[in-house]
């Protein structure tokens, strides 16, 4: 695992994302800023700027939740990461069926949507969404609504 400090557009983002997911869920999940969480042998633990746990999830004997009670998993691009670990983690997450995986790139001031996950590591769709514009989420049983217009942009 890599740690890289993202900053505090990163900070802004997570905390905004997660006010905003936190809102609309209303106890139906749970949302999880800075979150590690265990996948599938032999990957172990992952570090994820922001989890959405479906409800009645509850942690593992390591104080963590499994990779099957994810909902959807969103990460902001860190400064330093430009050419980091994302296209990886499109494999992993989806090979693991996490419904979302949401890239937030302050750099291209765009967030990614990968949806639909495919068992042999992909996702079938990918949506991208500028800044200012809402990010649609769906959920389960619900859509979440995601205003990008507070999210930092970085020409960094």
């Amino acid at each position: 695992m890599t740690m890289t400090p993202g900053g505090t557009g990163r900070r802004d983002v997570v905390l905004g994302a997660a006010a905003q997911i936190e809102q609309q869920l209303a106890g139906r999940g749970r949302v999880l800023p800075d979150a590690v969480v265990d996948l599938p042998p032999p990957l172990h633990g992952h570090a994820v700027d922001l989890a959405v746990v479906a409800p009645g999830a509850g942690r593992n004997a390591r104080g963590r939740f499994e990779w099957t009670d994810l909902r959807a998993v969103i990460e902001v691009v860190p400064p330093s990461g430009r050419d980091d670990d994302h296209a990886a983690k499109v494999r992993t997450y989806a090979g693991c069926g996490i419904p979302l995986y949401v890239v937030v790139d302050p750099a291209e001031a765009v967030c990614t949507v990968h949806s639909t996950p495919q068992p042999t590591g992909g996702y079938r769709e990918a949506e991208r969404v500028p800044f200012g514009n809402d990010v649609f989420l769906p959920l389960a049983d619900l859509t979440v609504v995601l205003s990008t217009d507070g999210f930092p942009a970085d020409p960094a």
